[in-house]
């Protein structure tokens, strides 16, 4: 069981008005105050924005979530982790990760957010939609990315796989390659140097030869 001093619950707080909106922070707080674990900020990871992790045998759950994004996005990751761990808490660690039950945990937690006081109009509009049938990822709705990235620094010079072309050349992480066909969440994508082929997350920020 995680003990939580006074000055952990001070860092928190401060952590928490720095990476999620204004009037969302005492909720956020109150989350963690009520089913403590764990947080980390994270390291920029391609393949996700937060995770979950529950140890058993000290019962202590720990929550990860990237430091880069934007404040409504690192909301959004921060309580779909956080159902994991009420989903752990009420169902035990044999109910699918994504399933029934971390859906309908998502929606509750997520609900009281769902203000124009907490998300932009844009990405409110498309976040209500979202929560309907929450995925697994917001990697899977493009048009919750789309509208979240719009509040990235340095958006207008950012370009993200999914808007290229199919044909389209373009530069990732030192070399260049084709789009070919996007799939689920990634993107078939020939290497122009070796000649193979590769599947790039669809939200991966490129450059456009």
């Amino acid at each position: 069981m995680i003990k939580l001093s006074e000055s952990s619950r001070q860092k928190f707080f401060t952590v928490l008005q720095k990476y999620v909106p204004t009037d969302a922070v005492h909720y956020c707080y109150d989350l963690w105050v009520k089913n403590p674990f764990h947080f980390k900020i994270s390291r920029n990871r391609q393949t996700k924005l937060g995770d979950y992790k529950y140890d058993p045998y000290r019962k202590e759950h720990t929550i990860t979530v990237n430091y880069n994004l934007n404040l409504y996005n690192f909301l959004i990751t921060y309580l779909h982790e956080f159902a994991h761990l009420t989903t752990t808490e009420k169902y035990g660690r044999k109910v699918l990760p994504h399933g029934k039950e971390w859906k309908k945990e998502f929606q509750n937690i997520l609900s009281p957010m769902l203000s124009a006081l907490i998300f932009p109009e844009d990405v409110l509009k498309v976040l209500i939609k979202h929560m309907k049938n929450p995925k697994a990822s917001t990697h899977s709705d493009m048009h919750l990315v789309k509208a979240l990235r719009k509040y990235d620094d340095g958006f207008s010079d950012v370009i993200i796989l999914d808007e290229l072309e199919n044909g389209d050349i373009f530069s990732f992480k030192g070399n260049t390659f084709k789009k070919l066909e996007s799939r689920r969440t990634r993107v078939l994508c020939h290497h122009i140097a070796s000649g193979r082929r590769y599947l790039i997350p669809r939200i991966a920020k490129v450059e456009k030869d």
